[in-house]
């Protein structure tokens, strides 16, 4: 019980020493300036945006061109691009300033009739010179939600768009192999026509009646010569050959 105790006073100093170090950022030194300097510095710049006319404008981001002087010219150069949808200046809002390291930072709100603006201001803490300028157009919560929804609809319409691509190339890869044996079934040329061959059993079989056909004549003439000699045997007669007259 005694260190259940001890251990709540603990966190209750601890939590009473956090607080007790936290300073007032209206009477904090940063760096030799105070927050009515920084304050000053933010007002000023933030007053005399809504002052330049077009052709002012102009003939600044020229002039500071010339002595490189790229924070004033991005500056003129964004309210020159937002100075259209913004609408009339009505006044400026609060400052705040927030260091994190070797760098110190003030947002300076001003008001307008048609959005407002944030003037941010981003100094070197080890010299206190400014090393950047800009200017960021305050969005409400629906017109935040409605640009969100925007992002996740085109982010998906991407995804989609993509798979459907890669869909049409897998199916690309059955198609192509078809299409390439049409072509080369198209191109081919054409096969020559094979003469028809006589089968080998059927020239036997005319050979055969042929030479029947011999010995039939062959018989025929030696029973007319016998008759002739008046004699029916035929064994003295031998054919030699027998030729056929024109």
């Amino acid at each position: 019980m005694k260190k259940k105790l001890c251990l709540i006073v603990s966190m209750c100093l601890l939590l009473l020493g956090l607080s007790a170090c936290g300073e007032d950022p209206k009477k904090m030194d940063y760096n030799g300036k105070s927050y009515d300097d920084l304050k000053s510095t933010s007002e000023n710049l933030a007053s005399s945006l809504p002052e330049f006319t077009d052709q002012q404008i102009d003939e600044g981001i020229a002039y500071y061109e010339q002595y490189g002087d790229t924070v004033i010219v991005g500056l003129m150069k964004q309210w020159k691009e937002i100075k259209a949808d913004v609408g009339d200046f009505v006044k400026l809002g609060e400052l705040s300033v927030d260091k994190s390291g070797k760098t110190l930072t003030t947002s300076q709100l001003m008001d307008f009739t048609g959005r407002d603006l944030t003037l941010t201001c981003v100094y070197n803490y080890l010299d206190m010179q400014i090393t950047s300028v800009t200017l960021d157009e305050n969005y409400s919560l629906g017109e935040k939600m409605q640009k969100a929804a925007m992002n996740t609809l085109m982010g998906l319409g991407t995804v989609f768009l993509i798979l459907i691509l890669i869909s049409l190339v897998i199916y690309g890869f059955k198609v192509i192999p078809y299409l390439e044996k049409k072509a080369k079934d198209k191109n081919a040329p054409m096969p020559e026509p094979v003469q028809a061959e006589v089968p080998a059993p059927v020239v036997q079989a005319e050979q055969m009646d042929t030479q029947q056909d011999d010995l039939e004549l062959i018989a025929v003439i030696t029973a007319a010569i016998a008759a002739s000699e008046g004699t029916l045997a035929a064994d003295g007669f031998v054919v030699r050959s027998i030729k056929r007259r024109k």
